[in-house]
């Protein structure tokens, strides 16, 4: 609302002084970080009881917190316990925060938490809506085991899964679900009762058929999709490269429209069918695109590119790609580590296995994990490092790694190459004779 300007009989009008409300708004909306929300709270809860709608508030500081990569899902839970404590949430408000802390613990690191928030909702009374199934189904895809068929059935008795328009991203997630779980009858049952399928409900089939493993439907399924984005494409791609067809994953890549661009998750998929061809022109030639296109820097395509040159013998090039990687990931040290072991240059590997504890020590980084301590191993076995081989398999604990059956295999391996078969019977516990 607008005021008259004192002294001018009200001809002219001037904005409303800003309310206390709008203030914190407004700092809640620019906080890039918990430094700058944690003091926005502070004046909310110190001020709460003269605000007239401090929901408002607590909304924008929810969202971030729970939301953004730079927030804190322990905090958006005290956030969410003042809303309720204080009352500032009240009929379907209610279900809106609880929504916003089930979305970010959907793609948190623990989904359950999501899935545990949203029963804890149910008993609270507060019905869910159309979001509420949303961010739950997005979170038990993560779960395993998933529990679709639950899921779905509450759904259903809440009015969310009617065939109409609006309710097209629940039928997505329930797709998607079923999708994560390999189960693409489920999924088509659910896409068939679409009034209009979108781009992600054809994503969602596609995923399913590809996590289940039938290539050939899959590719019905791409075939049939009305748009083609660059999501559908690497899907398709990376399925053949995964999936034992690395020829097909290569010609599908060249038959992609001008149109759609390659992303670096494309180009993951794509330098992984030239490593299980060993060809070795495309993906050095796909590695020259990548750098035109600024981002062979990412990790994963790193990665990738390490493997592929490895497996088509060009060690020198593999290692210049690692040597030049920064924020090296466990997988980028496993696939080095690997390499060498692979093309039976034993020492390399056990160096770079050093190098890669050294690292650790002052400040950890990189982790070892069973696969960097198993190729490691197999090095010592092929070079006749008994001893090193022996104190490789007793440091494993003190990294918290369990050592597996593959890898007392590989010891026992390494004994009987060595002659010393009383040793290797006794670590299987069998005797010698």
């Amino acid at each position: 609302a607008a005021t008259p300007a004192a002294g001018e009989g009200g001809s002219h009008v001037r904005p409303a002084a800003p309310t206390p409300e709008g203030h914190l708004v407004r700092a809640a909306e620019r906080c890039t970080s918990m430094e700058q929300l944690r003091p926005v709270h502070a004046v909310l809860v110190r001020h709460h009881h003269r605000l007239r709608n401090p929901s408002l508030v607590l909304a924008k500081l929810l969202r971030f917190a729970a939301v953004s990569p730079r927030g804190d899902l322990c905090y958006a839970s005290r956030l969410l316990s003042h809303a309720l404590h204080r009352g500032a949430t009240h009929g379907r408000g209610t279900a809106f925060f609880h929504n916003t802390l089930i979305r970010g613990l959907a793609a948190s690191a623990d989904p359950f938490r999501a899935v545990s928030l949203f029963k804890t909702m149910l008993r609270s009374s507060i019905p869910p809506d159309q979001f509420s199934f949303t961010f739950l189904l997005k979170a038990r895809a993560r779960c395993s085991p998933a529990g679709g068929g639950d899921a779905h059935a509450l759904a259903l008795k809440n009015g969310c899964l009617a065939p109409i328009a609006a309710l097209v991203h629940v039928h997505n997630a329930l797709v998607h679900l079923y999708a994560s779980e390999g189960l693409p009858g489920d999924a088509y049952q659910v896409f068939d009762e679409l009034p209009h399928p979108d781009v992600v409900s054809w994503s969602g089939l596609l995923h399913a058929q590809l996590t289940a493993g039938d290539l050939g439907a899959a590719r019905g399924v791409f075939d049939r999709m009305p748009v083609q984005d660059v999501v559908s494409w690497t899907a398709m791609i990376a399925g053949y490269a995964r999936g034992g067809q690395p020829w097909r994953a290569l010609a599908l890549f060249k038959a992609m429209p001008p149109d759609v661009y390659p992303d670096e998750v494309t180009m993951v998929g794509v330098v992984s069918a030239c490593a299980a061809l060993g060809d070795l022109d495309t993906g050095a030639a796909l590695h020259r695109c990548a750098d035109e296109k600024g981002f062979s820097w990412m990790a994963s395509l790193r990665n990738a590119l390490i493997d592929m040159y490895a497996k088509c013998g060009c060690m020198e090039k593999a290692r210049e790609v690692f040597d030049a990687t920064e924020g090296k990931t466990q997988i980028t040290w496993n696939s080095m580590i690997s390499a060498y072991a692979m093309h039976g240059n034993d020492e390399a590997a056990l160096e770079l296995f050093r190098q890669m504890l050294t690292a650790e020590e002052p400040a950890p980084v990189v982790k070892p994990d069973g696969a960097t301590f198993l190729a490691a191993l197999g090095a010592c076995a092929h070079s006749g490092r008994v001893e090193e081989g022996r104190r490789i398999l007793e440091r494993m604990g003190r990294h918290g790694v369990a050592p597996g059956v593959e890898h007392y295999g590989c010891v026992v391996d390494m004994l009987g190459r060595a002659g010393r078969l009383v040793e290797a019977y006794g670590m299987m516990g069998l005797p010698c004779c």
